[in-house]
């Protein structure tokens, strides 16, 4: 690797020009990458469905909210690397941008590697808390047996994108997490009906895509951007607080919502196999139709760290706002399809009773609780790169229990599973508002002291 990185590397591109249109590209080509992910996560399942079998839908359900815990540690890590280097660059100081980045994939590797020992030992417990048992029980630990071992590149793969993200490269950063669902695309129907491996080789394909993700996201950071110095042990350990400042809330900040989901997992199985199905429908139904603010909130990131290290406030404040209107009118419009084609898409994955309504039941009232949703998700992208990651940790974990447990208990013992559904709906209400009001307070805040 040469001493001097390339040019591209060495510029922050996002402290001029548009804000909106930084939104809109930064945003666009991450939205497109994830959702291509989450899409195929969905077909994954829809393929599960086809063998006809309702445990082995239940069984993706069970492990999606364990998996849940992994992303959220390593897009909690990738937060930390991602808004450090974007600071970096917005100060013009290219050589500690390229130490940061080493140093980030460093510690991403030791801790998901720390995080997959822990939890594998405890799989058995772990699938019986979430209410999992028999056949059910059993499949679902299998299948997390084959997936565990990916996490850490799984969080190499995702630190690695949210690197190209701080550049301000958003396609290559795209082509990271395409690159996994295509390989994904590929890989699921040969393993599952190719080589007849049914739920095995839906989790090898997972693992084999990881590897994909790994591999292209080196390429773009290390031979197109030479962003990355080999990790020094004096720099790590100098750097590791003002990383875990960041990092350890955001990543206590992203365990908030599978904690969350969690609850609503447990209180499904209470209703049955087909709640559960139904509901990881919709936790797969989710990310594809909101995926542009899923998205959002790591796009914007680089966007107002670099122009924070920049000390361009007028800047921030135009990228939340920008940010703001982009939700209002792409939740809008996804809800009213979702609500115009909510039967279709129950059929699609073969829903039957219980498990169809509840998902034509999400698609026409509940979906439009993710303006609040969108709103929150601006307000942490803000709260990680501007200093204030605790805002992010107590709003979301303020969420995911006070804004779901009481609700959704209520819900379902008032009105079953669907009352369940509405409680996860109503809770975010208060959070989304409580979040944004707060942002905006920072950001004028953080001007009166520039």
């Amino acid at each position: 690797m040469p001493d001097q990185p390339p040019e591209r590397a060495q510029t922050a591109r996002l402290v001029k020009g548009s804000t909106l249109r930084h939104v809109l590209t930064m945003t666009g080509a991450s939205a497109f990458g994830l959702v291509s992910v989450f899409a195929v996560e969905a077909l994954s399942l829809f393929y599960i469905g086809l063998l006809g079998q309702p445990e082995l839908t239940a069984a993706m359900g069970y492990s999606g909210a364990l998996l849940f815990f992994a992303t959220s540690v390593a897009i909690g890590l990738s937060i930390a690397g991602s808004a450090l280097t974007a600071r970096a660059l917005g100060r013009g100081n290219q050589q500690q941008a390229r130490e940061i980045a080493g140093a980030a994939l460093a510690i991403m590797a030791v801790v998901m590697t720390a995080f997959t020992c822990i939890v594998f030992p405890l799989l058995g417990t772990l699938v019986h808390w979430l209410g999992a048992r028999g056949q059910t029980a059993e499949l679902t630990v299998t299948l997390m047996r084959i997936v565990l071992p990916s996490w850490p590149l799984l969080g190499i793969g995702m630190c690695l994108a949210g690197l190209l993200r701080a550049i301000g490269d958003a396609p290559r950063s795209m082509y990271v997490t395409l690159g996994s669902a295509a390989a994904t695309l590929v890989l699921d129907p040969l393993l599952i009906f190719g080589f007849g491996l049914g739920l095995n080789g839906s989790a090898m394909a997972t693992v084999l895509a990881r590897m994909v993700m790994v591999v292209i996201g080196l390429y773009g950071l290390l031979r197109v951007h030479g962003l990355f110095a080999r990790p020094r042990m004096a720099f790590v350990a100098r750097e590791f607080g003002p990383f875990m400042a960041i990092g350890l809330p955001a990543v206590l900040t992203q365990i908030a919502t599978p904690v969350g989901n969690t609850y609503v997992t447990a209180t499904m199985a209470a209703f049955g196999d087909d709640a559960v199905a139904g509901w990881a429908v919709i936790q797969r139904l989710i990310p594809v139709a909101f995926g542009l603010l899923f998205a959002m909130s790591g796009a914007i990131g680089p966007i107002i760290g670099q122009n924070y290290g920049a000390q361009r406030f007028d800047r921030v404040l135009s990228t939340v706002r920008d940010s703001l209107r982009v939700t209002l009118v792409y939740v809008l419009v996804t809800w009213l399809l979702l609500a115009i084609f909510s039967h279709q898409i129950a059929d699609l994955f073969r829903a039957k009773e219980e498990a169809h309504g509840l998902i034509v039941f999400f698609c026409v009232f509940v979906a439009g609780s993710f303006l609040f949703n969108g709103a929150l998700f601006v307000a942490n992208a803000a709260f990680n790169n501007l200093g204030y990651a605790f805002y992010s940790t107590a709003l979301n974990w303020g969420r995911s229990t006070l804004g779901v447990i009481p609700f959704v208990w209520l819900g379902a013992h008032w009105y079953g599973a669907e009352g369940a559904m509405a409680g996860y709906g109503l809770g975010v209400v208060l959070f989304g508002v409580a979040g944004m009001l707060l942002c905006l307070r920072v950001v004028a805040k953080l001007q009166v002291r520039q």
